[in-house]
């Protein structure tokens, strides 16, 4: 139990550090599902829950000043607490938002401290000593990493069996029931969070077609996304010798919100 813990809450530290490598998304359920599902060795849900939450956080991205939920650690734990109590992609969608939400909120607590050793970086430039604004970077970055290790190897070690109590405890009704009916809502909310971002006018009839094509045409997923990415390469001209003009791009930018 150790052992699996230390291992799930080190996936988690590597959500942390992704953005440190460039951002390269290893983070997001998909990735880190299947680790946790390697750890405690039931690899097949593993990918099956890592892709489920992948629909519910897909619009979970920072824009601006929005700061989503925490995808890494909802992820990871909703994910091992799923696996380890034998409860399968409808538990892990049910216990995902909220996992993250509270993981959010812990965040937002450690990030107001952490600006302390920001005075660390201000002493070195004002010194022109650039070893210290390294050192302060290198410093909260480490930080959040272990803090996410912490929380994720704390939450699960302590956590399962009393998650699972509290399962057994809930009523089946409330517990399983509730939770398959959840698993059908909350990734239509994800895709209505991604949505609500890149909606406008010139967009819209293209959703609608995707929605005819799958609904009343029986074309499966994979081949509305063939079908898209034929109209994306026609409508924007990629198999032209020159590029798509300037003027093009910035008309489509300029759509109002649908």
């Amino acid at each position: 139990m150790v052992v699996q813990a230390i291992l799930i809450g080190l996936i988690a530290a590597w959500g942390s550090l992704d953005y440190a490598f460039g951002t390269l998304y290893t983070f997001r359920p998909i990735v880190l599902g299947p680790l946790v599902g390697l750890v405690l060795g039931d690899v097949k849900t593993g990918v099956e829950i890592g892709a489920s939450l992948e629909l519910l956080f897909m619009g979970a991205i920072s824009v601006g000043a929005y700061i989503p939920p925490d995808v890494n650690i909802g992820g990871v734990l909703a994910t091992a607490f799923a696996i380890s109590m034998g409860k399968g992609v409808d538990a892990a969608v049910a216990l995902a938002m909220p996992i993250a939400v509270i993981s959010l909120g812990i965040g937002n607590l450690v990030s107001a401290i952490t600006p302390v050793c920001l005075k660390i970086a201000d002493d070195g430039a004002a010194a022109g000593n650039d070893k210290k604004i390294m050192f302060t970077q290198w410093l909260m970055g480490a930080f959040a990493t272990i803090y996410k290790f912490l929380l994720v190897f704390g939450a699960f070690y302590v956590g399962a069996d009393k998650v699972q109590a509290l399962l057994d405890f809930i009523p089946l009704i409330c517990s399983l029931d509730g939770m398959g009916v959840a698993a059908g809502i909350l990734p239509a909310m994800g895709f209505a969070m991604l949505m609500r971002m890149i909606i406008n006018k010139k967009l819209i009839p293209f959703f609608f077609l995707g929605f005819v094509l799958a609904s009343y045409a029986n074309i499966p997923v994979l081949g509305v996304a063939i079908i898209a990415v034929i109209i994306a390469v026609e409508k924007f001209g990629f198999l032209e010798d020159r590029p798509v003009m300037a003027g093009n791009a910035e008309e489509v930018s300029d759509d109002d919100d649908f």
